[in-house]
């Protein structure tokens, strides 16, 4: 487990209301599911053991006396699991019932944790029965265990940590807890907790599972933690109420695994530890306290086995990108308005009358001739001023230049063409370069010279010269230092490669402008290119992502090495599993190795980047998001991927 994860389940056992044998049976049953399925820790669902449903039974001693039967058997049966089995029971102590939980491990019951909110209203009577715990811990003995002389710790502010696993660090909420304004685990995860089980016993109504699923996500978010939610199903008594066993697994805001209502069973998934203690650590507004502070104690285990922890949860191939098509189309359009109003702002103060773009009939420089056509529209200025040049020369293809052409006419901006040629071919002359050597003089000439003929057109014409480069290109330095690197305002220069695609055909979806629409996919269809080498046979010959690899792969690990902070094993682990078919294990490692090479060799060309918009939780703006040495070492990095090629086969 030395990438964090952990594999949690949620399991709601077919019961029978007050056999405690029975659900015994059942819950052990489940409880052997879950050890199949590798999990380390499963949750039980709330007073399981007896059934939620008891009501009056919660008051005879047979019933409470079968339970201490049921927990020994239970406990006897974890020996040999290494799995935290937490389960729900109602336990009596010093003339008062409590709802509550134990943690149970490799035989013994590492501590009990009473539910803090007792309902008593609606469909709900537990103030019948149980009573409400005192804030705090203590040391009991249950006799009727068998264990006398035995000490069991008691409480409302009981953690349980495993000593060899970092970050697991477990607190639990029994079912109300969680509905409360300050549930008790916004307590536990400020005192430490990792992780959050909830046993719950939730009654299905209509709709009530869109806003239990919305509480568990949000709760898990807030918390900056796993969440595990273990709900009463089937088997329960159906008086007055039905149980529908809705389980649910969240991390941080995101639901890993949810089960089917009405179905008693079992969910399982891989919660990612370091993924949380990452958030943590970045947010320094997560105030940690210490034991002092919190007045919680923490009881220590320790896991017998930890192997790597088998996956299948899914990481999307896009993570800059939902996947969800309303979720993406509703994500593009901010992402425009975030952009056009950046870019509206900037215009508005320096009183400029113009936007020069270098527009190329490329992906990049499309999107930021979009982006500034909505912020003209917004500003009221006629769509004229925005001075689009388009400056073949060496490489520009027909394809491209007749797009770059159609797409400026269309959006009603003012089109230039200056050809380069005849500039570069001097400035090979003047500084003594052969033009028949392809090498990064002869590209970046291009660069730098179409960059210098912005400059002095905006210049001219009272305006801005808008850059062109995204994320991915300032993340691995495909861009030619003071040349396409340089701009007035970057529109572009937090958007991922793989998220301008989404945003160019969202925009082509939503346009009336049918020759917009078709030009946009052509434009998509293109291969991405810089154009510095001369095609062939009329076709685009250098193509980005043959050169400097993929940028679904380098997009993938910017996002967990900027996001997470990740090390290159763990990354190059997710990558394996998430692309299995489209790469293989060495492919997936050499533009990895490529992209940590790059990654930490261009950040010179970040650190002196344009102003520009961020637009969402990733950016490498050195003013804010990204602040990294030009001159940092990448030995660390490249030594643990050496390691990493030693077991590729």
């Amino acid at each position: 487990m030395k990438d964090g994860f952990i594999k949690g389940a949620a399991v709601t056992p077919d019961i029978l209301v007050g056999d405690v044998d029975y659900n015994t049976q059942q819950i052990i049953a489940g409880m052997q599911t879950a050890h199949s399925e590798k999990a380390k820790l499963v949750v039980f669902p709330e007073l399981c053991l007896t059934g939620y449903t008891c009501n009056d039974l919660f008051l005879q001693n047979t019933l409470l006396d079968g339970v201490f039967c049921g927990i020994q058997k239970i406990c006897t049966a974890s020996a040999g699991m290494d799995m935290a089995v937490v389960i729900g029971f109602p336990f009596f102590l010093r003339n008062s019932l409590y709802n509550v939980a134990a943690v149970i491990f490799e035989g013994s019951i590492l501590g009990i944790v009473p539910k803090q909110h007792i309902p008593n209203y609606s469909e709900f009577y537990e103030g019948r029965h149980f009573s409400k715990p005192p804030i705090g811990f203590e040391t009991i003995q249950i006799e009727a265990l068998g264990e006398t002389g035995k000490d069991i710790l008691f409480g409302t502010n009981l953690l349980f940590q495993a000593d060899n696993l970092t970050g697991f660090v477990l607190g639990i909420d029994i079912c109300e807890d969680l509905w409360m304004p300050v549930p008790p685990s916004c307590n536990h995860a400020l005192a430490g907790a990792t992780i959050i089980a909830n046993l719950s016993a939730s009654d299905e109504t209509t709709g009530k599972d869109i806003y239990r699923r919305e509480l568990v996500s949000n709760q898990s978010a807030r918390l900056i933690s796993g969440y595990i939610y273990a709900d009463a199903g089937e088997g329960e008594s159906s008086t007055d109420l039905v149980f529908a066993g809705h389980n649910l697994i969240a991390e941080n805001g995101t639901m890993l695994a949810e089960s089917e209502r009405f179905h008693n069973g079992i969910i399982c998934s891989e919660i990612d530890l370091q993924k949380l203690i990452s958030e943590r650590r970045r947010m320094n507004t997560f105030a940690s306290l210490s034991p002092q502070e919190s007045g919680y104690h923490t009881v220590s285990f320790t896991f017998g086995e930890l192997a790597k922890t088998s996956l299948t949860r899914k990481f999307p191939q896009t993570p800059f990108v939902p996947q969800n098509k309303a979720d993406r189309d509703r994500r593009c359009d901010e992402i425009l308005h975030i952009q056009a109003m950046g870019l509206k702002k900037r215009l508005a103060h320096t009183h400029c009358t113009s936007a020069v773009i270098g527009i190329s009939g490329g992906l990049d420089s499309t999107l930021a001739l979009l982006v500034t056509a909505k912020a003209f529209d917004m500003l009221g200025i006629d769509r004229s001023g925005i001075l689009a040049v388009t400056m073949p020369c060496f490489g520009t293809t027909d394809r491209t230049y007749q797009n770059a052409c159609e797409l400026t006419k269309i959006l009603g901006a003012t089109l230039k063409e200056v050809p380069i040629h005849d500039a570069v071919n001097l400035h090979f002359r003047d500084i003594g370069h052969d033009s028949s050597v392809h090498d990064v003089t002869y590209e970046n000439a291009q660069a730098r010279q179409r960059t210098l003929i912005l400059m002095n057109l905006a210049n001219q014409s009272n305006g801005m010269v808008i850059g062109t480069g995204d994320m991915s290109e300032l993340a691995l330095g495909w861009a030619t230092y003071n040349g396409d690197h340089m701009s007035m305002y970057g529109v572009n220069c937090s958007v991922p490669k793989t998220l301008v695609r989404y945003l160019v055909l969202y925009y082509a979806e939503t346009t009336k402008e049918a020759k917009l629409h078709d030009i946009l996919l052509d434009i998509l269809d293109t291969p991405v290119s810089p154009e510095l080498l001369p095609p062939k046979d009329g076709k685009i010959s250098q193509k980005t992502e043959d050169i400097v690899g993929p940028y679904e792969l380098h997009d993938f690990y910017l996002y967990y090495l900027m996001r997470f902070g990740y090390s290159p094993s763990k990354i190059f682990r997710m990558a394996v599993y998430t692309f299995d078919g489209i790469y293989d294990e060495k492919t997936i490692y050499k533009w990895l190795r490529t992209f940590y090479w790059r990654f930490f060799a261009q950040q010179f060309k970040r650190s002196c980047l344009p102003d520009g918009p961020k637009v969402g939780s990733v950016a490498l703006s050195p003013r804010g998001d990204w602040r990294m040495p030009s001159d940092a070492s990448v030995n660390l990095w490249l030594k643990e991927l050496d390691k990493l090629e030693e077991t590729l086969a």
